[in-house]
């Protein structure tokens, strides 16, 4: 990570780089006419995983993921007892401890059928045989049991088995470490527990450093993961390792737990605050997209569901681990591969709904306004330059208020040469 004249003279150097060495330093990427693609049908019911022969095949293949398909994948879990060992009491408030509903979410068990949201065009895709498979990273405090169950198995139902290498869980210190291991009897399902509380950042650096796939996939551990989710995200990492690619995230409501589609024509923005909105892709550029099933370049992402590669994620030094819990990360991260010559997309066909809640559930140590503006301004401070005085601007309070330390290094290529630059600065 470099700042002002430093990076400048990084990002000519990238320039000339690309210039002179188009393909990078990993030889020619793979487009999709380099190898046949197909579809993934079943050879036996949640076990292997063949070409799919015909459109029947691929018209039938959700229904394979329920019954006892979908039993088998829990490997004798008892979900049932799960759920039970956790209950809300009556006359207790079903809001109170998680910011939705739980007895709507209990009510629904640990798995249920969603309308498919997508395009009615991506069915109709194919995909390369041979994708690599990915770590999915889940970080959770204190979770409802119903919610994160849901998450885990919608994972290995609505997923191809032999893309899923391993489901991390990473428990962030919550009050029950039984909600993770009792989670971890289910076959892929690793269960790393904090020693103590520290946030999604860093947490989900933990999984990233444990993680044995190739291809990351970080989600949160409220969501359900739609029809064939996971095969448009990691083809478009295939193609390009320097791509950070999300889903379209529908909406489950926080009250009934209804699932709701989102709009395929957003993407993701944000204001001089340094808060996230979502904003109508340009005229042009939604005149220019001829086939609703193209990937859209996005400014940010939203940073709760994405995938990466992992080597690419290392490459950029991870995420900000001097950031605290939640808030600001999507940012830094988004600007870092921007800015080091990588790309962000929103991918419509694949779709993942998400329980979005109005207040955080769980408890900031030094407050949720104070740890935003720290998060916020350290990202302000080291990629926007001479832009972060709009930031200023947009939030005066943030002027003075500490933000930590900066401990960065960045590594400028050359054919067989490798330069790390270390920056450090205290605040």
């Amino acid at each position: 990570m470099l700042r002002g004249g430093i990076r400048t003279e990084a990002v000519f150097l990238t320039g000339i780089l690309l210039t002179f060495f188009p393909e990078g330093l990993h030889g020619r990427r793979q487009t999709s006419a380099d190898a046949a693609l197909v579809e993934l049908c079943p050879a036996s019911p949640g076990v292997k995983w063949r070409p799919c022969e015909n459109a029947e095949e691929k018209k039938n293949l959700q229904k394979i993921h329920g019954g006892r398909a979908s039993e088998r994948l829990l490997g004798g879990f008892d979900d049932k007892a799960y759920l039970a060992g956790k209950q809300l009491k009556p006359g207790d408030d079903p809001y109170r401890e998680h910011a939705f509903n739980l007895q709507e979410s209990d009510r629904l068990g640990s798995e249920r059928a969603i309308r498919d949201t997508r395009h009615y065009r991506c069915a109709s895709l194919n995909y390369d045989g041979d994708l690599p498979s990915t770590s999915v990273i889940i970080t959770f405090h204190n979770e409802a049991r119903s919610t994160l169950l849901r998450t885990i198995r919608s994972v290995l139902t609505r997923s191809p088995p032999a893309l899923i290498q391993e489901i991390i869980l990473i428990d962030d210190f919550s009050s029950d470490p039984e909600d993770c291991q009792l989670l971890s009897q289910i076959p892929k399902v690793r269960c790393l527990r904090n020693g103590r509380r520290e946030g999604l950042i860093r947490s989900r650096v933990r999984g990233a450093n444990t993680a044995s796939a190739s291809i990351l996939t970080f989600l949160d551990s409220h969501c359900e993961v739609n029809a064939d989710w996971l095969q448009p995200m990691i083809q478009r990492v295939k193609e390009d390792h320097t791509r950070v690619v999300s889903p379209i995230i529908d909406v489950i409501s926080l009250d009934n737990f209804a699932y709701l589609a989102a709009s395929a024509d957003l993407r993701g923005g944000f204001d001089w605050s340094l808060h996230f909105k979502w904003e109508q892709i340009p005229i042009e550029q939604k005149m220019a997209r001829s086939d609703p099933t193209q990937a859209i370049r996005t400014p940010v992402i939203a940073g709760g569901i994405f995938v990466m590669d992992k080597s690419w994620f290392n490459h950029l030094g991870q995420y900000d681990t001097h950031m605290d819990i939640w808030g600001g990360e999507n940012f830094e991260l988004s600007f870092r591969v921007w800015m080091c010559g990588g790309s962000l997309e929103i991918l419509p066909c694949s779709r993942v709904g998400h329980v979005f809640r109005k207040r955080h559930p769980y408890d900031f140590p030094d407050g949720n306004a104070l740890t935003y503006i720290k998060n916020t301004r350290r990202a302000a401070e080291v990629w926007m330059d001479e832009y972060k005085q709009y930031y200023y601007s947009a939030r005066p309070s943030a002027q003075g208020k500490a933000f930590g330390r900066f401990v960065h290094h960045t590594v400028i290529l050359f054919p067989y040469i490798y330069i790390y630059i270390y920056i450090y600065k205290y605040f």
